[in-house]
């Protein structure tokens, strides 16, 4: 085979082709290296991305790191927030109270403005803003004092502080009572959380406030640091009485709750089985109290009241107990009005009454025989509403259902228009009572014959109670 045969390949037809495709084919694959170089090497390569998020991805170690790190930022940030929060809701809270003291004192005042024209009332500089006051709404006091419905109240063992036996003895009745009645003592401050928790069921409480401590019992007739005296003082002297502090406590506090409620200040005066009592019966000095000096006790009471602006929130309630047993001293119309404060510090009067044994022999266990005489003494003395304010009757003797009965025939009648209701003392007790101890069983649903003529009274056709089913 010749040179030129073995230079030739056997792609070309002579060695001049075969360099120049081969230079060609040179040239192109330098071509695609640099275009392919120039590729890999772009920016917006996809595989260059890829490769470099895979390149910065951390490893779990570092996710570790990062999260506890925010964690314990989180938590470092928390407990900061919580520390702050703590502080500031104590702050909230008496900021809160403060306002809430506020609005309910300068509502107290603006009513005892416009109760009494010549009081003194500095209006706030400020409006509080909160609403919370609004929760809870009550009649004014002269629509307590003239209600357009009779009153039907309940004293039970825990109310107005808790209505379970309130609520039991109502479901029995089928009717909600609009009255509470309750107790509280001269070493007790005032409960304005009662008298609100009585107006959120649109109910009127009524505490009997007796000037000896609450846990003194009935039988306990004197009380060497509450006598009338001490109570007093001697203004002339400028000595003020004993409890004026308290009692200015007292009032402030009424004022501050901004709701009405009734007292019955220290009732039952015209008897002789309470500290507060003048008399022994037998012309003795009881409890080192003076002739004269129950007058002055409740003036004094009052005026300060007045003074703090909580008048226009109380209704006064004077009551007496019926004169049936009473000593023939303490049954005169004269010894009564003696106990009288007078028309400008009371405003409605009241009677303490009960069926109780032992009977006498003329008693005719009617509505008549218990009332009539005081209702009479009453209505002499004043023309100021009634209220039957605590009474109630023994099941000794069988004859409590016809004493119900004859209780509302009575309050129907045109003439007894001026009593505005009655507040039964629904308790079994033990206890002394006009001297006397004695267990009585005094609940209206004491046995069905006296529930069953309860029930009939109360919704009787034409009874001047308006009535809300339990």
């Amino acid at each position: 085979m010749s040179v030129a045969n073995r230079t030739r390949s056997w792609w070309a037809l002579s060695s001049t082709r075969a360099r120049l495709t081969a230079v060609g084919a040179a040239a192109i694959v330098l071509a695609l290296l640099t275009t392919s170089i120039i590729v890999w090497n772009s920016p917006a390569n996809p595989v260059t991305r890829a490769i470099a998020a895979i390149s910065n991805e951390p490893t779990e170690t570092e996710l570790a790191i990062r999260e506890r790190n925010s964690l314990l930022s989180q938590v470092v940030a928390l407990q900061k927030q919580l520390a702050s929060s703590k502080g500031n809701l104590s702050a909230t809270k008496a900021q809160l109270a403060s306002i809430q003291q506020q609005l309910w004192s300068a509502q107290g005042q603006l009513d005892a403005a416009a109760n009494n024209p010549k009081t003194s009332v500095k209006t706030p500089a400020k409006k509080p803003t909160t609403k919370t006051a609004a929760v809870v709404s009550a009649p004014s006091k002269a629509q307590i004092v003239n209600p357009v419905s009779a009153y039907f109240g309940l004293y039970t063992e825990q109310a107005p502080f808790n209505f379970a036996s309130y609520d039991a003895a109502a479901a029995k009745i089928g009717s909600n009572p609009n009255v509470v009645g309750y107790f509280g003592g001269w070493d007790q401050a005032y409960r304005g959380d009662a008298v609100t928790a009585a107006w959120k069921r649109n109910t009127l409480p009524i505490l009997t406030w007796e000037s000896r401590p609450i846990a003194a019992t009935n039988s306990q007739v004197t009380e060497p640091d509450y006598t009338l005296p001490q109570i007093i003082g001697d203004p002339a002297a400028g000595v003020a009485g004993r409890y004026d502090t308290y009692l200015h406590q007292y009032a402030k506090d009424i004022v501050a709750t901004g709701l009405p409620l009734g007292i019955r200040l220290d009732h039952e005066m015209n008897g002789i089985w309470y500290p507060w009592s003048e008399t022994d019966g037998s012309g003795n000095s009881l409890n080192g109290n003076r002739v004269g000096d129950y007058v002055k006790m409740w003036q004094h009471v009052h005026d300060i009241f007045q003074q703090e602006g909580a008048n226009s929130l109380v209704v006064w309630i004077w009551a007496p107990n019926i004169v049936n047993n009473l000593p023939a001293s303490h049954k005169t119309s004269t010894f009564l009005a003696g106990l009288y404060p007078g028309d400008q510090y009371v405003d409605v009067v009241g009677l303490s009454g009960y069926l109780r044994p032992p009977y006498a022999t003329d008693n005719s266990f009617t509505f008549d025989y218990t009332f009539g005489p005081s209702l009479t003494a009453l209505r002499n003395l004043t023309k100021k509403p009634i209220i039957l304010a605590e009474i109630g009757a023994s099941d000794v003797g069988g004859h409590k259902p016809a004493w119900t009965t004859s209780l509302f025939t009575a309050l129907a009648k045109p003439e007894n228009d001026d009593i505005i209701g009655f507040s039964w003392f629904n308790m079994a007790v033990t206890s002394y009572t006009e001297g006397v101890l004695a267990t009585n069983d005094w609940r209206i649903e004491s046995r069905p014959e006296n529930l069953a003529a309860f029930i009939a009274g109360l919704t009787v056709p034409g009874s001047r109670f308006v009535l809300t089913p339990n």
